[in-house]
């Protein structure tokens, strides 16, 4: 397949290496004209991507049309909050034959829209049949030095969820199919903001035994708003939604993680981020999130503390405090 992967981030890179390790004929397009250079005079991307070497087939472009043009898969790993404005610039491309996969995990802020809404409000020639959603458990830190992973390809044609899965399955990548897209979308976007709280409680001392509540009560969460947006409750104990949590609750590679245990000692949120290359996604996500709960009249009481943590400065110990001082409810409610 001729493949164009839009973004070359860490995810967006180890993709690429991926795919032409796979035997396509891959284009990694960035919108940084120095990035470009560095990697075709070194076959590394040092700043995403340290110490990984980049086929020499994988083309470098800065022309987001050039790259998209023509392709069979269009993989979209560009940061959930610049997606919009990326598509625009390929609009008016005819996609219709041309499967587009993102990979980022976000909603978008200023629409509340999901990935794969913005993607069928922007391209007015792409087939929603021909969307997909690719999601699961999968740091770039580790897929670049294929270390076994599993993630799970969701389209709402299923026909196109496995051709994801076949061009990007590989000895080490095991791609799953699913056709529930709302549902293996919002498990990659919602799950970050549980790490982000999962952080928090490493940052300010806290135990397993309270690590292991948020992310509990974290999916039952996701879970309650998912449904209220039409997607399926087994979605969420998938690897797009329990897979994904646990990973990005735990390891060391997670950015969102990272993010709360800074704050969680005491630092500024923007002091933290300013010291970060790469985006930390559920930053954006955690206010949207709040926003679809409100919409949606769902409550969501450790994405709302971790807003007021994130934004409004409340302090951990007395989010902690309020989250478990609440009426006592039944483990399983509506």
């Amino acid at each position: 397949m001729r493949v164009a992967v839009l973004g070359a981030g860490s995810w967006g890179t180890t993709l690429a290496i991926l795919l032409a390790d796979n035997h396509h004929e891959v284009s990694l397009w960035t919108y940084r004209p120095e990035q470009a250079e560095l990697i075709l005079q070194t076959r590394e991307n040092p700043a995403f991507l340290p110490g990984i070497k980049i086929p020499d087939g994988i083309a470098i472009l800065t022309d987001v049309e050039q790259a998209a043009a023509g392709k069979d898969l269009i993989v979209s790993a560009v940061p959930s909050q610049f997606l919009r404005s990326i598509l625009q610039q390929i609009a008016r491309i005819n996609l219709s034959e041309t499967i587009i996969v993102n990979v980022a995990k976000g909603i978008e802020n200023t629409s509340l829209m999901t990935m794969s809404e913005v993607m069928l409000d922007v391209l007015e020639y792409e087939k929603k049949a021909n969307l997909a959603i690719l999601s699961g458990p999968s740091h770039a830190e580790e897929v670049s030095k294929k270390i076994p992973t599993a993630v799970v390809s969701a389209s709402w044609n299923i026909k196109t969820a496995k051709a994801v899965a076949a061009a990007f399955t590989m000895p080490y990548f095991r791609v799953y199919v699913n056709d529930d897209i709302r549902g293996v979308e919002l498990g990659g976007a919602l799950k970050n903001v549980i790490a982000i709280g999962a952080g928090v409680v490493d940052g300010a001392g806290f135990g397993d035994n309270t690590k292991a509540a948020i992310m509990t009560r974290g999916i039952s969460e996701m879970t309650r708003l998912g449904v209220k947006m039409g997607a399926l409750p087994r979605t969420f104990a998938g690897l797009s939604g329990v897979g994904d949590l646990i990973v990005t609750c735990m390891s060391k590679h997670s950015r969102n993680r990272y993010v709360g245990e800074e704050v969680g000692k005491g630092r500024k949120l923007e002091d933290v981020l300013k010291e970060m290359v790469m985006v930390a996604e559920g930053v954006s996500t955690c206010q949207a999130a709040v926003d679809l709960a409100q919409k949606h009249r769902t409550e969501m009481a450790i994405f709302c503390e971790v807003q007021k943590i994130l934004f409004e400065g409340k302090n951990p110990y007395q989010a902690t405090e309020d989250l478990m001082t609440r009426e006592v409810k039944h483990e399983s409610w509506n």
